[in-house]
């Protein structure tokens, strides 16, 4: 019974959200509010995605526990030579690429704590960094299958390979980073805001294995060669790259080995999504998206789309606004369905639960002591919102 207490008294808000969307989900399948075959049929579409995102992640978790992140943060530093300006560039791409190959929510986990020890080691703010993660953890998903859970779903849809949908989104990728540097440096990074001119050189960081350093380093450039030439599913490339650092650590670690480094919480929060979405769904939430997304495949459509996906998004949540929203495009407008996904990648950036990964964001900025007025997330996380959305589906419409 201690132990059961304990167990309870260490579990956090989210985990407790997660619980009670899986309860409530098997809840509405046992009442026949939701129909088995509809259950079944949404549970066997996300088996392959609850797959890779449980491999992916320990992947990440344990790459980062090798220090590759830390090597890679102390030549960010280093490179940027003092120079604020180059830094911001250089932080900009090194969290955009965290999110591209492995994907938005280890971006956040992994990245912001890097981040933070990047600021405290240089002795530069910490907000501007932590802005720049999980900014660019929303709005720089949106290129590969394996950036977000959403593009995975997508991609099936309209049957594009990793490479065909990189081949479609690189536009509206470019265009969303770049509205994102635009206001990362308004809002956050120049000089008025940051408080100083320059910053003090990172010593270089030398990892404290670097056999595993090494061993991680190849198991994540193998998984995202693996991704990039389409070679195999991405829950078989995620597993086999995580089973490669797995038995590495086994050799050389053995207690950093524990069932914690799974991510309990989001296989438990995501089959719950799904449910409770298919339900509403069921009961006429299809109805209402269907209106208001249209029929229009053209470019009206396509802003329409977006628009709906973005602001749904930052009411409630942008994985369920996108699963319901899907079914609500016919099935013919691919245009319009990517601009749904641009709205529902891109814009959540309002609100703090708008995305599971900008709520993992503020578990992580709280846990290190580092307070982001929330006024000031809302106002000018919304004007990025507009701006990227914007931009983005402007470039899908001109490259279509």
């Amino acid at each position: 019974m201690r132990a059961l207490r304990d167990l309870l008294g260490r579990l956090r808000v989210l985990d407790w959200l997660a619980a009670g969307l899986l309860a409530g989900g098997l809840l509405l399948v046992a009442c026949g509010v939701l129909p088995a075959g509809s259950a079944g049929a949404a549970m066997t579409r996300i088996a392959p995605l609850l797959g890779f995102l449980g491999t992916v992640i320990v992947l990440a978790e344990l790459t980062g526990r090798a220090e590759v992140f830390d090597v890679v943060a102390s030549g960010v530093a280093r490179a940027g030579g003092g120079s604020y300006a180059r830094l911001f560039v250089l932080c900009v791409g090194f969290a955009s690429v965290t999110t591209i190959i492995l994907n938005l929510d280890t971006t956040v986990v992994l990245l912001t704590p890097v981040m933070l020890a990047l600021a405290a080691r240089v002795g530069i703010a910490a907000v501007p960094l932590a802005m720049t993660t999980v900014w660019l953890a929303n709005t720089a998903s949106l290129l590969l299958p394996v950036s977000n859970l959403t593009n995975l779903l997508a991609a099936d849809r309209v049957a594009l390979s990793p490479v065909g949908l990189a081949a479609r989104m690189w536009a509206p990728q470019l265009a969303s980073i770049v509205v994102t540097m635009g206001c990362l440096w308004l809002f956050y990074w120049r000089r008025g805001r940051r408080g100083a001119e320059r910053y003090a050189a990172a010593q270089v960081h030398r990892p404290a294995d670097p056999v595993l350093f090494r061993v991680c380093a190849v198991a994540c450039g193998g998984f995202l060669l693996a991704i990039l030439v389409d070679a195999v599913p991405l829950w078989a490339a995620s597993t086999a790259a995580g089973a490669v650092v797995v038995v590495a650590f086994g050799v050389r670690q053995r207690s950093v080995l524990r069932l914690s480094l799974v991510p309990w919480r989001l296989l438990v929060l995501v089959p719950g999504l799904f449910l409770v979405v298919e339900a509403v769904d069921v009961h006429g939430l299809h109805r209402v998206l269907s209106s208001a997304v249209g029929t229009d495949g053209g470019v009206l459509g396509m802003f329409r789309a977006a628009a709906v996906g973005g602001g749904l998004a930052n009411a409630l949540n942008n994985l369920p606004v996108y699963l319901a929203g899907e079914s609500a495009v016919p099935a013919g407008n691919h245009d319009q369905l990517l601009a749904l996904l641009i709205g529902t990648n891109v814009g959540p950036v309002i609100t703090p639960w708008a995305s599971l990964a900008t709520l993992l964001w503020f578990e992580r900025c709280q846990a290190q002591g580092v307070r982001v007025s929330l006024w000031r997330f809302v106002g000018t996380g919304a004007v990025l919102a507009v701006g990227a959305l914007v931009a983005a589906v402007s470039a899908l419409a001109l490259t279509g």
